[in-house]
């Protein structure tokens, strides 16, 4: 008996299904790719909400000029004031969470996280490394310079000046430059770049090394001689394409989200006609010229070109840094320890040799606080010392301890500290102040071993050392 017509639809149509399977099942699959919503041109990291507002004059431009951008803030800043409401601590970090994703979203940017740091309110970039939990955050920061595979990182500049000088600022910058120098190394954090071992991966995150080409700083210091012709600088002033306003507006515009931190700004903004909001930048600074100072460039380019001049589609290889010779120093040596010590080692094991930094070195302090000197003590003889530490001292200054003989053992290394009572600033002096030096000699068998001198500036109001 012949196969019914049915049949020979139903033969005919599993015929066709097994010859497409059998042509399918001989192509080649492709394997999965790194997901492109997330790759970016720009990664600014920034310690706290509302520190986007630094770069965001720039961002605003590199957005007009098609440049995908990602932020990543390193703190939930919860331990500032609220001027909005009466939530603080952790509930003010929410807050101040939302704040930041609404006033970058205001510039067309979504694309935000939030680092574990903590806010530490303090000058001293090692409290704040400390605080954060350094090998912590860094690898968050990695993970996420692998996942969004920037060309260029923006961040804070890595030193300590007379300015704002907020430990949490410089420790951002030196995350942001350790996490440059190792994404792109398969032997670091190796869990993040594995393939996953099964179907239903826990650990291991199938990520791939990235190296980033490009850093730049922006420095919050107080004077610009130093960094000028250390980089690129933007005007804010020019007139965006596609809001038709300034550069510098929409960055005001933005930063009316954060109502937790300048309300009363805010508020008093919102009652000002336009050419009263533009006296007002103008004279606070949101108009002012975008400054960077490169950090390191690894596909060329000049100091002061443009930020993605050389800058090509794709990877690049992994490159170590050159780590610089460690200085010379005799046998018997003091130098100023802490975050001057740290930032000096910084710059040599990063390649950082060209990164500015002030000579003396200086930092701004409250009047009427006790100001603390770092110093290490260093005998690479093979038997004890004696060693004598004195200050030299503006008039008004005191001298509280840490001063006096020591004894250093052979082959010691040790830490010291010289304490000083700053004097109060009178709150009705209006006139900034000059920065004093003061200096701190050390001897060893009526020779010198070494000076140390340090520029301060006293202020009615700065966060602790």
């Amino acid at each position: 008996m012949g196969m019914t017509k049915f049949g020979k639809t139903l033969m005919l149509g599993f015929l066709l299904l097994s010859s497409a399977y059998s042509r399918a099942s001989q192509e080649p699959k492709g394997f999965p790719l790194p997901d492109e919503r997330y790759k970016v041109d720009i990664l600014l990291v920034v310690a706290h909400p509302d520190d986007e507002g630094a770069a965001t004059t720039y961002l605003a431009r590199a957005l007009d000029e098609h440049k995908r951008v990602a932020v990543i803030i390193s703190t939930h800043g919860s331990s500032g004031a609220n001027k909005a409401g009466a939530e603080r601590a952790a509930a003010l970090g929410e807050i101040r969470e939302i704040e930041a994703r609404n006033a970058l979203a205001t510039l067309g940017i979504t694309n935000v996280w939030f680092l574990a740091g903590k806010d530490t309110p303090s000058q001293n970039v090692l409290q704040s490394l400390a605080n954060w939990g350094h090998g912590l955050v860094l690898e968050q920061l990695v993970r996420l310079i692998r996942l969004t595979r920037p060309e260029v990182i923006l961040t804070f500049f890595p030193g300590t000046f007379i300015g704002e000088d907020h430990g949490d600022h410089q420790a951002c910058g030196v995350l942001a430059t350790e996490a440059f120098d190792i994404a792109g190394d398969p032997a670091v954090f190796p869990e993040q770049v594995a393939g996953p071992a099964n179907q239903r991966e826990l650990f291991l995150e199938n990520l791939r090394p990235w190296q980033p080409k490009k850093i730049y700083y922006f420095p919050d210091a107080d004077r610009e001689d130093i960094f000028r012709g250390k980089g690129p600088s933007y005007s804010a002033k020019e007139i965006s394409k596609a809001t038709k306003q300034p550069y510098w507006r929409m960055s005001l515009d933005a930063f009316r989200a954060h109502q937790t931190q300048a309300k009363e700004f805010l508020d008093s903004v919102a009652q000002m006609d336009e050419a009263q909001v533009e006296k007002m930048a103008a004279s606070d600074g949101w108009t002012d010229d975008m400054r960077f100072v490169l950090g390191k460039s690894l596909v060329g380019g000049t100091v002061t070109g443009d930020i993605f001049d050389d800058i090509t589609p794709g990877s690049i290889p992994f490159v170590r840094p050159e780590v610089s010779p460690e200085p010379f120093r005799p046998e018997l040596s003091v130098d100023l320890g802490g975050p001057y010590s740290f930032y000096a080692e910084f710059r040599r094991a990063h390649g950082l040799m060209n990164l500015p930094h002030p000579e003396p070195p200086e930092i701004a302090l409250q009047g009427h606080t006790t100001m603390g000197i770092p110093l290490w003590v260093r005998n690479r003889t093979g038997k004890a010392r004696e060693i004598s530490l004195a200050a030299s001292l503006p008039a008004g200054w005191t001298l509280q301890s840490g001063a006096g003989k020591f004894t250093a053992a052979a082959k010691q290394m040790a830490a010291a500290r010289i304490e000083i009572m700053l004097p109060a600033v009178p709150e009705n002096e209006t006139k900034k102040p000059e920065p004093q030096e003061i200096s701190v000699h050390a001897d060893s068998n009526g020779q010198s071993i070494g000076e140390i001198k340090l520029r301060v500036e006293l202020r009615k109001r700065a966060l602790p050392q």
